[in-house]
């Protein structure tokens, strides 16, 4: 999913590398040409189209733009040069009517990402090519150019979902090898699992799937981000916000937060890294030193107001502040944080929940003095 890869580049942003993030569109496909062919469409106004209704949808959630996009029909030039270079390195034949295969047997560790071995129109988009009648590029060979010519042959981390490892990844991977040599390819793959609906992969093939415009109609983004995330820090830290909002202009500079909240920050900042590390662990990042420094969030702004020592409070003061600047630091690098304030995201968490159950606010309160009325 998006998501994983934004706080994938967010999280390296935080350990401090430089980031080049590119995604590519494939504009240019069989299924394409075909459900343009159903609605009387052309291919690339069709895939244009989808383009441009997916950015909608992941601005919605809130997914970072990546640092590069680009598609495959702006790239044919390079997709023939990596083709001729694979054929020039003797690992691709072009065959009779156009076509050039890519000899899988002639790479000896083909395989060795999935572990599988290989098995012995006129409206239509085309381009020329020196091999033939006008045709398109394959899906795999689209990858391995456009890589190349944004990353380079040999690059960092490659996502994707874990059903693209083959044959889509494996060929990508052989191919840009056998175009740029032995040592291009790809260091770290990252592979996203995926959402699933009666114990099967959500996909339209199957027509199982919700579209994500459907459901941010009746719930928040970040409800959505939720259900995948496993989290549910938003009341607390506005809360929070609002017990510490007179003082964040007259903090004591000299002031040490407690013991225990330091060891709260230290688990919520070592904790989150190791997740991290652990396959991107989202699930579980806001379990363990996240809960507990939300437990103890709640358990102490009660107790501030009461509180007769000036340094006491001053010192739980600071605790809350430091809690707060970690744990919003984790929700940043989760995506879970943007300019809009705790407070608007929850009143248009009440709007869409109203609106789920066919009230608005008027209509919800009267409803509640009504209840009263008849206790």
């Amino acid at each position: 999913m998006e998501a994983e890869k934004m706080e994938f580049k967010l999280h390296l942003k935080r350990l401090g590398y430089q980031v080049k993030y590119v995604r590519n569109f494939t504009d240019v496909d069989k299924k394409i040409i075909e459900r343009a062919d159903k609605y009387k469409e052309k291919p690339l106004e069709l895939s244009n189209r989808f383009c441009e209704e997916y950015w909608v949808d992941m601005d919605a959630l809130h997914c970072l733009r990546p640092t590069d996009e680009q598609r495959v029909s702006g790239h044919i030039d390079q997709i023939i040069k990596m083709v001729e270079k694979i054929i020039e390195n003797g690992f691709g034949y072009a065959v009779e009517g156009g076509d050039v295969f890519f000899s899988v047997d002639k790479l000896t560790d083909y395989g060795q990402l999935s572990g599988q071995a290989a098995k012995p129109d006129e409206e239509e988009p085309s381009w020329e090519s020196p091999w033939g009648p006008r045709g398109r590029p394959g899906w795999h060979i689209e990858c391995s150019a456009m890589s190349a010519e944004y990353l380079s042959p040999r690059f960092d981390i490659h996502g994707g979902g874990a059903d693209l490892i083959f044959p889509h990844h494996e060929n990508e991977n052989a191919q840009t090898r056998a175009a740029c040599g032995e040592d291009a390819g790809v260091s770290y793959w990252l592979h996203n699992g995926h959402v699933t609906i009666n114990d099967e992969k959500m996909a339209k093939s199957k027509n199982n799937f919700i579209p994500i415009r459907e459901i941010t109609e009746s719930y928040h983004p970040l409800a959505l981000e939720a259900l995948f995330g496993d989290w549910c820090a938003l009341p607390t830290l506005q809360d929070l916000d609002d017990a510490l909002t007179p003082y964040r202009d007259a903090m004591p500079e000299d002031t040490e937060q407690t013991a225990e909240a330091k060891n709260i920050v230290d688990k919520l900042k070592s904790e989150f890294d190791a997740k991290m590390a652990d396959d991107l662990n989202t699930v579980h990042i806001l379990q363990g030193a996240y809960q507990r420094a939300l437990e103890f969030i709640n358990a102490s702004i009660g107790e501030l107001k009461k509180m007769q020592s000036y340094a006491e409070r001053m010192s739980l003061l600071v605790s809350f502040f430091e809690i707060e600047k970690a744990a919003r630091k984790v929700l940043d690098v989760l995506g879970l944080l943007n300019d809009v304030s705790c407070a608007e995201i929850l009143n248009e968490m009440k709007q869409k929940t109203l609106t789920r159950a066919g009230l608005s606010e008027v209509g919800f309160s009267q409803k509640m003095e009504e209840r009263t009325m008849a206790r």
